[in-house]
């Protein structure tokens, strides 16, 4: 059977330990067998982001502005211990901060709800997207430990030298301060895409904040999610019979354990972190869940929601068997061909990666799983399956389909 042809490659970022290992494996087993794949490659793994002093970051940034859709493998972000490890010249930041601000861009991340995964809020029947900005906020922090007693403020000077000011504290003793930011630009981008994601997924969209708390700050976002709702998206959210909710993040949390699910739940920055994870737990592990980031201009970067798996590479390194799960790092080149097919006029493409992602849920469905998995599934008499052998399952599999 002839491969199917791509026309634009893919901009391909590979990255760190277990999640490297299991890149390779993907490629090997379940997509070069079946496509020509085209890639533009760019090595995240850390030591070549050393080896560069972080420029291969972002150039890759820039290849994925260029070309539309990017496909991203797990990323290590140094810490101290990491500095030690991989004798680092310095603690580079996070590869997936210094795309997502090049890119502008809102993360959307979804669960992979399967047959015999039941999430542990039982009225869950559809999986509940998280929409979270992805810039500024505690992320872009300056942290002050302050030693003794004396008053903070807040300053800002204007291009024309007008100063505001107000006092945050006076302290009497040892103490800390935190200031944070954003901008009207990037939330405006955040509030458009949002919009945008759910028409195109033809999903609700619910937007929470804590502006009676945070009366300037977290109003600002509810404000501009308002005006771009109103101006650009309300005819079209009632044409396609959606509707735009907003309500205190405190509510919203409690709303959402009562839902049926089936929505995109737009978060502000710690937000959205925090609660796509509470979202993902619920819905079995953060190996089973789908993370897109969304730019302004159309550009697409898919990418797995957990990290490197660090602890099952030691073991890969010792020569012992792990039983990693590989099916988010799947769904992330799915989602990328998928994406690649539709842009660029090449359905069988499109069907190939729906096939594939059929494929990984079918498979866990008859009972062969990783162990991950198998510890929380309500099926019976499942098979525990190594890495490799759970994606040369998921390509027997798609075979017989």
């Amino acid at each position: 059977m002839a491969k199917i042809q791509m026309k634009t490659p893919l901009v391909e970022m590979d990255g760190d330990e277990m999640t490297r290992i299991m890149w390779q494996m993907i490629k090997d087993e379940l997509l070069l067998p079946y496509i020509d794949l085209k890639t533009e490659y760019y090595d995240l793994g850390l030591e070549y982001r050393n080896q560069t002093d972080d420029q291969v970051t972002i150039d890759s940034a820039e290849a994925t502005k260029k070309y539309g859709v990017a496909v991203k493998c797990a990323t290590i972000t140094p810490n101290a211990a990491r500095m030690s490890e991989y004798d680092l010249k310095e603690m580079w930041k996070s590869p997936n901060g210094t795309i997502r601000a090049a890119l502008d861009g809102t993360v959307f991340r979804t669960p992979i709800q399967v047959k015999g995964i039941e999430p542990c809020v039982k009225n869950w029947e559809k999986p509940i997207t998280l929409a979270r900005h992805a810039y500024g906020d505690v992320y872009k922090n300056t942290e002050i430990k302050v030693p003794g007693a004396g008053k903070a403020e807040l300053v800002y000077t204007a291009e024309d030298g007008t100063v505001i000011r107000e006092i945050i504290h006076e302290f009497d003793g040892p103490g800390i301060l935190q200031g944070i930011h954003n901008t009207d630009r990037s939330i405006t981008s955040f509030a458009r895409a949002c919009f945008s994601y759910a028409l195109d997924t033809k999903q609700d969209l619910w937007f929470a904040t804590k502006d009676t708390i945070s009366k300037k700050y977290d109003h600002n976002f509810k404000d501009i999610f308002q005006e771009i709702y109103e101006t650009e998206y309300k005819e079209k959210f009632e044409a396609a019979g959606l509707e735009y909710f907003y309500t205190l993040i405190d509510d919203a949390v409690a709303r959402v354990m009562k839902t049926r699910g089936g929505f995109i739940w737009a978060c502000k920055n710690y937000d959205g972190d925090v609660m796509s994870d509470m979202v993902s737990s619920a819905c079995g592990s953060l190996a089973m869940m789908t993370s897109v980031l969304v730019s302004p201009d159309g550009v697409y970067e898919y990418e797995a929601a957990h990290g490197t798996v660090q602890r099952h590479y030691y073991k890969h390194l010792e020569g012992e068997e792990t039983s990693t799960n590989s099916v988010a790092t799947i769904f992330a080149w799915t989602g990328a061909l998928r994406k690649r097919g539709e842009l660029d006029g090449i359905p069988e493409l499109a069907e190939f990666a729906d096939k594939l992602e059929r494929a990984v849920l079918q498979t866990i469905e008859e009972g062969r799983m990783t162990k991950d998995l198998a510890l929380i599934t309500s099926l019976s008499g499942v098979t525990v399956l190594n890495t490799l052998d759970f994606i040369r399952a998921v390509r027997e599999t798609m075979e017989t389909m």
